[in-house]
């Protein structure tokens, strides 16, 4: 296992739509593995393939709270996820591991349900509230080519673009 360089904003890996896996080989298990690696040492709570520059349709989540991150039961591995259905609203601040430093708050469904594969490549269900289901929207998102940022508006929108490129000209990004 090794932690991988995350991609940044604004390469354009991270707003193209992913390609979807067919199959399940020892290259994707090494890559999922990479992955819990680099999401858990940034700290995050979810990581997509192409925040490590990978373009498949291939996300993450660990959001276990005050425990230690990876306990059994926690980690969700999602194989070509699909969004099926969301409600409500929520408005939290959200951060995304290709903006490190940076949050806002963003509005969210309050719940979410999605529909993807495991490893094994068998379907299934899983839907959740709160942070889940925030993580579930963020991933899914980040795999269709769309970033946090897609859902600011107006004058936190372009303040954030704009502290982005300051740093990339002064070369700090």
């Amino acid at each position: 296992m090794a932690v991988r360089p995350i991609v940044k904003f604004p390469d354009p890996v991270l707003t193209r739509p992913t390609k979807l896996l067919t199959e399940i080989t020892d290259e994707i298990r090494t890559l999922v593995a990479d992955m819990w690696e680099t999401m858990y040492a940034a700290p995050g709570v979810g990581l997509a393939a192409n925040q490590v520059g990978v373009p498949l349709r291939l996300a993450v989540i660990d959001t276990l709270e005050g425990d230690e991150p990876g306990s059994p039961g926690t980690k969700i591995v999602l194989v070509n996820p699909v969004l099926l259905e969301k409600r409500g609203r929520l408005y939290e601040d959200e951060g995304c591991l290709s903006f490190p430093g940076f949050t806002e708050r963003v509005e969210r469904p309050s719940w979410a349900r999605v529909k993807a594969f495991d490893l094994e490549m068998r379907e299934f269900d899983i839907s959740g509230g709160g942070l889940l289901g925030r993580a579930l929207c963020h991933e899914t998102d980040h795999l269709n080519g769309m970033l946090y940022v897609d859902h600011l508006r107006g004058f936190k929108r372009d303040r954030l673009l704009k502290k982005v490129a300051k740093l990339q000209k002064n070369g700090m990004w």
